[in-house]
């Protein structure tokens, strides 16, 4: 198997830890009227980030592939708003969601390195 082939199964399989361990952080959270939509769109942006880098590795076209990655790289950034807001309305969960939203921002910077570095082969006709 080469590298790059387990490079990509490595971030297929971590973005899809991220998705399962926001939705175990989920379960944590009390519901309240604050907390009800906060874990809602906690939830759709965390689980997104996985679903997006799986089409991302099946996409048709290097456009299509940056374009997906983006949307990797929007929803790691969504996560991360929502992982604060939940950490302001739930404080004692802020340790747990702290942890979540490093590996958020980790996500983020490695799918603008790989989206910046694809635009740049694109422009050195690579």
């Amino acid at each position: 198997m080469s590298n790059v082939k387990k490079t990509k199964y490595d971030l297929e399989d971590r973005t899809a830890k991220f998705g399962e361990d926001i939705i175990e952080f989920a379960k944590k959270i009390p519901k309240t009227t604050i907390t009800v939509p906060l874990i809602s769109q906690l939830v759709k942006a965390g689980t997104s980030v996985g679903a997006n880098y799986c089409e991302a590795d099946c996409a048709e076209s290097k456009k299509d592939f940056e374009h997906k990655l983006g949307i990797c790289k929007k929803e790691s950034k969504e996560t991360k708003h929502w992982l604060r807001m939940i950490s302001v309305s739930v404080p004692e969960l802020k340790d747990d969601a702290r942890i979540l939203w490093r590996e958020a921002n980790e996500l983020n910077l490695i799918f603008s390195s790989i989206v910046n570095k694809s635009r740049q082969k694109n422009k050195l006709g690579i």
